[in-house]
This record gives structure tokens, C-alpha cells and sequence, in this order.
């Protein structure tokens, strides 16, 4: 009987080929004389990591597998992909630029266990990302509590340890826009951190650019919360409300002689303006939830598997 490895570590990969063999390399360092298994995800990286994750999966054959996804499906699709390879009692997620040290990772995997938590997070003392990065993390953090019912003391990070039972639940997700914490933050609240070290990168650039974070940022707030649609109701009862006042105070100035005269054109204009963008913006939130909608209902998969190399099938 084929023994189960006590740590799965997935690393989803995009345009990585200039440190994810330097990272392979580390991560055996670290968990020499453990059960253990890596998983390369290549999310349809542009350059030469496909090949480099190939010759990965040849080095260590019986500790990594490699799964190459037919074109690029986001990051947290590709660890989705590798959770479904895993076969590990506890997933470890890794960043591609090395930026998590394996150090870190043992330490995570020893608190999930010592805790007996659901997933453990890692929180950076210091985060080593860009300015602009990181005001982007601030703000989704500040966003994920009110939209996916964050607790307000966890950071959300992609540096995390999860039990299998969590995993099992994770991968009854069928729809084509997966946010991981979010799914997390639905399915437990048996959630840890503890403080990690965060690397300089050693090379390269992040990948998360304004349109990513964008979209990353829409994938939370439509696909997994109503706030949207709420808050652009309640924001049409209070235009609603205000037109009325302006409407009577018009019909008073009008009723008196000698009273100021009516609200002038540009103010008209300028209101019909406010009140036709937020409509706009009503119309376009409402056409986002339709259409993610249908996109499920026709069965867009989460990400799709080229090939496999190496490794062995969950369940054997």
C-alpha cells in the first residue's frame, strides 16, 4: 500500500522559470527525510517554465509532479488545479518567486497540526512587495471583511497550510471564477496565523498588474458577496429621496413671488449626470452577477489540465 505524504506543497507557477528550480531545490533542502510532495502548476506561462518545471518533475520523480493548464487561468485556479493532484493530510501553498521561504512553511505546518485549525496563514513582518502592491493588498483586506465576512484579525495571504478536510471542501467548487479565501472564509472558522519572514525577490517583476488586481478584486466583490447590489440599492433610495426634496423645494420657490429663482440648467444637468451614472453602474453590477451566472450554467470548468507528468492520481 503506497504510503500517504504528510505534506502536499502546490506552487502555482507563471512566469517562474528563473527561480522555481532554485525554489524545488530549497523546498527538498528543507523537508529532507520527510513524506512529502510538490506540485507545479504552470498556469500558461509565456516563457520557459513549462520546460523548466518538465525537467523538475524528471530531477525528483518521485516527489514531484508537474500539471501543465492548457492557457492562464489565475492564480487561484492553478492552486485549485494542484489541490486537485495533491494527496497529502495537510496542503501547503508556495509563491513561484521564492519569496516564502520552505523554512516558513515548515513552521506553518507545524502550527495547523499543533492547533489542529483548519488553515494557518501566513502574515509578513515585513512585506517585500512594491508600494503599489501592497496598497492593494491593504485594500482588499479592508474590502474582504465587510464582503466575504473576513475575521477582522486574519490576514488573507496566498502563503497558507490547510487540513485535508478543508481541501476536500475547497474542490466541490464547480464554477469559473474560484477565490480561494473567500471559499475559505465560507466553509471554517477555525483560522490561525502566525508572523513569517518575507523575502526580497530575487528576480523579475510581480505579475499582479492594475488589471489583475482589478479583476481580482470584482472576483471577490460579485462573485462571492451582495454588498454590491445592495449598496447600489441603498444608494438609489437616497437619490430617490433626495430628487423628491429638491422637487418640493423647486414647487416652493416657484408658489412665491419674489423667491430665488429655480435651479439653473448645469445644476439639472449636473444631477442628471449623477443620477445616470449611478444608474449605469447599477445596470453594469446587475449584467456582472447575470453573467457569471450564465457563464456557470454553461459549464465554463474552473481550469482545464493539458497533461500530467509524474506524481501519482489521488486515491491510488
Amino acid at each position: 500500500m503506497t504510503r500517504v505524504p504528510q505534506l502536499s506543497i502546490v506552487i502555482p507557477v507563471f512566469n517562474g522559470s528563473e527561480t522555481i528550480e532554485r525554489l524545488v531545490d530549497e523546498v527538498h533542502s528543507v523537508f529532507e527525510g520527510r513524506h512529502f510532495e510538490v506540485v507545479l502548476v504552470n498556469d500558461g506561462s509565456t516563457d520557459d517554465s513549462e520546460r523548466v518545471c518538465q525537467a523538475m518533475a524528471l530531477k525528483f520523480c518521485s516527489t514531484v509532479m508537474f500539471a501543465q493548464l492548457s492557457r492562464n487561468f489565475g492564480e487561484h485556479a492553478a492552486v485549485l488545479a494542484g489541490m486537485s493532484r495533491s494527496t497529502g493530510e495537510f496542503v501547503g501553498i508556495l509563491d513561484d518567486d521564492g519569496q516564502n521561504p520552505p523554512q516558513e512553511l515548515m513552521r506553518l505546518w507545524q502550527h495547523i497540526r499543533e492547533t489542529g485549525s483548519d488553515v494557518v496563514y501566513g502574515r509578513y513582518i515585513t512585506k517585500e512587495h512594491g508600494w503599489f502592491r501592497n496598497l492593494g493588498s491593504r485594500l482588499n483586506g479592508l474590502c474582504a471583511a465587510s464582503l466575504i465576512d473576513k475575521p477582522r484579525h486574519i490576514y488573507l495571504s496566498s502563503f497558507k497550510v490547510l487540513s485535508r478536510s478543508l481541501v476536500e471542501e475547497l474542490l466541490k467548487y464547480r464554477g469559473p471564477f474560484p477565490y480561494l479565501d473567500a471559499l475559505i472564509c465560507r466553509s471554517t472558522r477555525r483560522m490561525t496565523q502566525i508572523d513569517v519572514t518575507h523575502r526580497p525577490r530575487a528576480s523579475g517583476r510581480s505579475n499582479y498588474t492594475i488589471p489583475r488586481l482589478t479583476a481580482l478584486w470584482l472576483n471577490m466583490c460579485v462573485g462571492y458577496s451582495l454588498v454590491p447590489s445592495r449598496l447600489t440599492f441603498f444608494i438609489g433610495v437616497l437619490i430617490t429621496l433626495a430628487g423628491g426634496v429638491w422637487l418640493i423645494a423647486i414647487v416652493i420657490e416657484c408658489a412665491f413671488p419674489g423667491a430665488a429663482a429655480p435651479a439653473t440648467v448645469p445644476a439639472l444637468l449636473a444631477a442628471a449626470l449623477l443620477i445616470s451614472g449611478i444608474q449605469l453602474l447599477g445596470v453594469g453590477i446587475l449584467g456582472e452577477y447575470a453573467g457569471r451566472i450564465l457563464m456557470q450554467q454553461n459549464g465554463l470548468p474552473p481550469y482545464v489540465i493539458r497533461y500530467v507528468q509524474g506524481g501519482r492520481a489521488p486515491g491510488e
